[in-house]
């Protein structure tokens, strides 16, 4: 798919409509999913599918390779006999434009549980020989997953790192004795992931079979209160003695911000990763690929070099640059998994001539993204017409800019004709097809709308802002916003300008 003229759209599965307070793998995903391919489009972009902590970010999550449980969708797990019919007659009314997450948690955990109950007493089709089959190919991760997760509700929530030493550090006889007094709380957080994946991949076999490429996301840090951490400790930059990040990502100050950004998330102790041949990242690839068909990296110049800042500082601007070793992981990457890696570079921001070269050699496409194009000379790389490399993705914006129409409208008159200059006009159609067009007629091979400018949707749709912990990842669209005449236009616009693309009729078996 990355080597097709192709397009698609950027939309995170909680923003679907739906019954049940926020989106999920039910029957509107697949009705999103008809929508793609009624449009002409190849991609579905999707953001990280994790369990989300504090301010529900999918960017933090309690594991890299779970998926969370809130997706699980009701309505399949009635079909599934696993909840009584009836359940589907006493939702609460939930509003469907925001998504209240504390509220569909307190919805949906107990359906879970009653689900759960019934799989214990084998109420419909028998699926015990199913689940352990997933534990068995999942165990890598499922484990330590399962176990981390029940510790956390067992110990209100707390971070692991201020529990008691002997579980912090995962002494064996600790873990243990855990895993006997939580045996239940484990069994279910497993059941949670089996049904999680089980209806995501029946969702991807829907869209793989209508064409559409499912495209996700890899943060290149994980969250430091998660399995990830508690469980390979050895992987990250640790305070041995309080589990504290030691080293902590982020970037350092430029243009947008004074004193740089402070993620908090432990960097990578990338010496102790070489000598494994890097396997905690084969491995988090190899599971991602189950659940997506290609893999953004978010920053993923952070594979050639990386911003440190020690432990106490709070802000970032007191780090150092320390080298990665990328070009060795991505070509053991390559020995594991086949030299063709499906793998799209996150290349926003300061970019060094490194990064750019470590993205080529291995001939990843980067990212161009139309909001930026437009505020500064005629070298700026965002602009089209300097696409001289047509393997890249041309996005309007992304999940963490605005939309188009807010974007726009929210540039001072001065700001705007810079955009009008270039443009020519805007089409009667609006400003968001007038980026939508502008993308489509460059010559990245691939071109990526959020759905929120496909609808031209302002501001007060927009999904996330940079910076702010809470308030985010909340928007929902209305299943009437997907129209037949919408589709028809896009499918228009995609053929246009050359991004259909054409599948052979299968030929019926004899």
């Amino acid at each position: 798919m990355l080597n097709q003229r192709c397009s698609g759209i950027l939309l995170h599965p909680t923003s679907l409509p739906g019954r049940f307070g926020i989106g999920d793998l039910g029957e509107e995903a697949y009705c999103f999913v008809d929508f793609l391919a009624q449009s002409g489009q190849s991609i579905w972009q999707i953001l990280p599918l994790g369990p989300t902590g504090f301010g529900n970010s999918p960017y933090l999550c309690y594991s890299a390779l779970a998926i969370n449980p809130l997706l699980i969708s009701p309505e399949k797990l009635v079909e599934d006999q696993l909840l009584p019919p009836e359940i589907l007659e006493q939702i609460p009314e939930f509003l469907n434009a925001r998504i209240d997450f504390e509220a569909v948690r307190a919805y949906k955990m107990p359906l879970f549980q009653q689900a759960w109950a019934r799989f214990k007493n084998q109420v419909g089709p028998d699926l015990t020989a199913e689940l352990q089959q997933f534990c068995q190919s999942q165990a890598d991760w499922l484990a330590d997953y399962a176990l981390f997760m029940a510790l956390k509700e067992a110990l209100a929530g707390s971070s692991w790192h201020t529990w008691d030493i002997a579980l912090a550090q995962r002494h064996p006889e600790a873990l243990a004795q855990w895993r006997e007094q939580l045996a239940e709380e484990i069994a279910y957080q497993q059941f949670l992931q089996f049904i999680g994946f089980r209806q995501w991949q029946a969702l991807k076999t829907y869209a793989n079979q209508r064409h559409i490429a499912i495209f996700g996301d890899i943060p290149i840090y994980v969250a430091h209160d998660s399995a990830d951490v508690w469980a390979n400790p050895d992987n990250f930059c640790l305070n041995p003695e309080t589990g504290e990040a030691a080293l902590m990502a982020g970037v350092p100050p430029d243009y947008f911000s004074e004193t740089g950004q402070l993620w908090g998330n432990p960097v990578y102790s990338w010496p102790a990763l070489q000598k494994t041949q890097f396997a905690w990242w084969v491995k988090r690839f190899r599971a991602i690929l189950q659940y997506v068909d290609i893999v953004r990296i978010d920053h993923f110049r952070g594979f050639e070099a990386y911003w440190a800042v020690p432990e106490g500082e709070t802000t970032a601007m007191n780090g150092t640059w320390e080298m990665a070793p990328g070009r060795e992981f991505f070509q053991v990457l390559q020995q594991e998994l086949g030299e063709d890696l499906p793998i799209v570079a996150e290349d926003l921001g300061v970019i060094t001539a490194e990064v750019e070269a470590l993205r080529d050699d291995f001939d990843f496409p980067g990212m161009k993204v139309l909001h930026f194009a437009f505020d500064s000379d005629r070298d700026n790389p965002f602009l089209p017409f300097n696409y001289i490399n047509p393997n890249c993705i041309v996005y309007t914006g992304t999940h963490d800019n605005d939309t188009t129409v807010g974007w726009f409208y929210g540039r001072s008159e001065e700001e705007q004709k810079r955009v009008t200059d270039y443009l020519g006009c805007v089409c009667p159609e609006g400003i968001h097809w007038s980026l939508i067009r502008l993308a489509m007629g460059s010559v990245a091979r691939i071109a990526i709308f959020p759905l929120q400018d496909i609808l031209g949707f302002g501001n007060d749709t927009r999904m996330n802002l940079p910076g702010t912990a809470e308030g985010n990842w909340g928007w929902r669209y209305h299943p009437d916003h997907l129209t037949t005449d919408l589709a028809n236009h896009l499918d228009f616009v995609t053929t246009l300008y050359g991004r259909k693309v054409h599948y052979p009729e299968a030929t019926p078996e004899a």
